[in-house]
């Protein structure tokens, strides 16, 4: 077949460890020989952005703005042993953090869900879709070890002149303090992001928080969801047939723990890293998640879920076989090939990005699976592949696909 010719380049982050191997032998066997690739390429693996002083992430940020679409590898985000490991200036943060700041987005993390692998939540028939505020609360706090007796304060100095003081606690002895925070402009678009995106999918919102404990802070994510979704959303979602509902957080859980799934579940920051781990995991696994940010303005960054996969990066440099599931950084570049295709009217890079992803369903349906599924599957005799089989065993199913 003649190749799939594109116009806009898609941003292109490269990563870490054993998903940057994946990476290389995704573009190789499932994307090179069958379309015209165009990628603006940005190297976001631990070295490059210890070389650039992490600007490099800041730039492919940046160019997601510019071109609206990128695809992400999965990146490593230092800590002390990795600090000793790579020989790092400073400990680095995370990229996935950096970059979406920067493009002030909005998290959407669903699981891919294959017939012969059942959740473990019987009553779920239907994806989940978990929305992760991607801004402030505890990855943006500020910490301190209190030595001993002391008063803390909460205290906030208006440019106005204003003085706003609150004590926090009286210490009579060592303890902790944390201060988070968050701002009503990333909110709005936290907000935005999610009624839109429920819109383009035709499903259900829920968002939860605990306001009737946190009466200012979660109080004024409520409110801002409530304001935006009457005075922008109402009608769009009635004339849809979609609903929009607000519920505390302990009760969505038990709510999401009864429910066939089919729905998007709004949760802050935290309560989004932690809940789309539980989601992924009662699915089946993190290497079955598609996640992507949008932005209101437009900008889609698409990867996978889960990390670098070092465990298995060292049996690679060792000359070992890997069985690494590379199902979501697949479904990383078919998520944003699509919405390329989409936004620059190209039906044949639309069509072949469902294809692809038709490909990894069906030859995972067969019976031919990496390790990590064939412990989950119903299948009484798997074949279980190595990293690069199964990728070669997803083109074969995709060539009599197309």
């Amino acid at each position: 077949m003649e190749k799939i010719k594109m116009i806009t380049p898609l941003v292109e982050m490269d990563g870490d460890e054993m998903t940057r191997i994946l990476w290389q032998m995704i573009k190789d066997e499932l994307l090179l020989p069958y379309i015209d690739l165009k990628t603006e390429y940005y190297d976001l693996g631990l070295k490059k952005r210890n070389e650039t002083d992490d600007q490099i992430t800041v730039d492919s940020a940046n160019a997601t703005k510019k071109y609206g679409v990128a695809v992400k590898c999965a990146t490593i985000t230092p800590n002390a042993a990795r600090m000793e490991e790579y020989d790092l200036k400073e400990m680095w943060k995370s990229p996935n953090g950096t970059i979406r700041a920067i493009l002030d987005g909005t998290v959407f993390r669903a699981p891919i869900i294959v017939n012969n692998i059942k959740p473990n939540v019987r009553s779920w028939k239907k994806p989940i879709t978990i929305a992760r505020h991607a801004y402030g609360d505890v990855y943006k706090s500020v910490e301190i070890d209190v030595p001993g007796p002391g008063t803390a304060k909460l205290v906030f100095e208006g440019k106005d002149g204003s003085n706003i003081e609150e004590t926090i606690h009286e210490f009579d002895g060592a303890g902790v303090l944390q201060g988070q925070h968050n701002i009503d402009k990333s909110i709005e678009s936290f907000a935005r992001s999610c009624f839109n995106f429920a819109l383009d999918t035709k499903q259900d919102l829920w968002f939860a928080t605990k306001d009737t404990i946190s009466k200012k802070y979660d109080h004024t994510f409520k409110d801002i969801f409530q304001e935006i979704y009457e005075a922008e959303f109402e009608s769009k979602f009635k004339d849809a047939g979609i609903v929009y509902f607000y519920t505390l957080i302990d009760d969505a859980v038990a709510r999401v723990m009864k429910s066939e799934g089919g729905y998007i579940w709004a949760c802050k920051n935290y309560d989004g890293d932690v809940m789309s781990d539980m989601v992924s995991s009662a699915f089946g696994s993190l290497a079955m998640m598609t996640s992507v940010l949008c932005s209101p303005d437009g900008y889609f960054e698409y990867e996978a879920a889960h990390g670098t996969v070092q465990r298995h990066y060292y049996k690679h440099l060792n000359g070992e076989e890997t069985s690494t599931n590379s199902v979501a950084t697949i479904f990383a570049w078919t998520g944003a090939l699509r919405k390329r295709g989409e936004l620059d009217k190209i039906d044949e890079l639309v069509d072949f990005a469902a294809k692809l992803e038709k490909a990894c369903i069906d030859t995972i349906e067969s019976g031919k699976m990496t390790k990590d599924l064939a412990l989950l599957t119903d299948e009484k005799n798997p074949t279980v592949l190595n990293s690069r089989d199964f990728i070669l065993a997803v083109r074969e199913t995709l060539d009599k696909l197309l």
